[in-house]
């Protein structure tokens, strides 16, 4: 993995037009690949990582288990309730996300396809929402949460696009939705980073 200052040099380079080496265009390829978005058959897939020193078990307590509890109680601006109207949280249940009058959105219907709770996984299904707009049939999303050495976790979030027809998405359509994941992430973070008995 090339270093910050061995990108700036390599860009300064073709800026000036000078040549790099074949292992450095293929280094370069390689980068572009881990950020852009990836299509293929209709489906385009979007990989986050982020890290913690906040340990797995009570992440996914807080982003999984008991978010339509926790998130209505730290972004109350944001988010009016979370409630199942189908199952009690395992795998076929529905949960509605319920936003305030005035918001852009009214609510959203996710569908709980897989819930691994001894290795912190879990896959779900947007099915109904705003948020698919007239461009996608459905978003997919598997999360993971595993330790770190030193005590915390890295956590993966990987995003399922389904487009309707040859409808092409662009990246930054894709990514409108990363800084509010990030942002909520953010803020449960520093709750229980705030709050180390809750979920311990």
């Amino acid at each position: 993995m090339p270093s910050h200052a061995d990108l700036d040099r390599q860009i300064d380079h073709l800026m000036e037009f000078k040549p790099l080496t074949e292992a450095e265009v293929k280094m370069l390829c390689e980068q572009a690949r881990a950020i852009l978005p990836k299509r293929k058959m209709g489906v385009t897939t979007y990989t986050q990582e982020f890290t913690t020193s906040v340990p797995p078990n009570r992440m996914f307590q807080a982003l999984i288990l008991d978010s339509h509890n926790l998130v209505p109680k730290l972004l109350p601006q944001s988010i009016k309730s979370i409630e199942y109207v189908q199952g009690n949280g395992g795998p076929g249940s529905i949960k509605q996300t319920n936003f305030h009058e005035g918001s852009h959105m009214k609510c959203l219907k996710h569908k709980i396809d897989s819930l691994d709770i001894e290795n912190y996984q879990c896959k779900y299904t947007m099915i109904e929402g705003d948020a698919l707009g007239g461009k996608l049939e459905s978003l997919s999303y598997e999360v993971k949460f595993e330790a770190t050495a030193d005590g915390g976790s890295k956590v993966t979030s990987t995003t399922y696009y389904y487009a309707k027809g040859d409808t092409e998405l662009k990246v930054e359509e894709l990514t409108a939705g990363k800084d509010k994941a990030m942002g909520m992430f953010k803020v449960i973070e520093e709750y229980l980073l705030a709050n180390p008995n809750v979920y311990a």
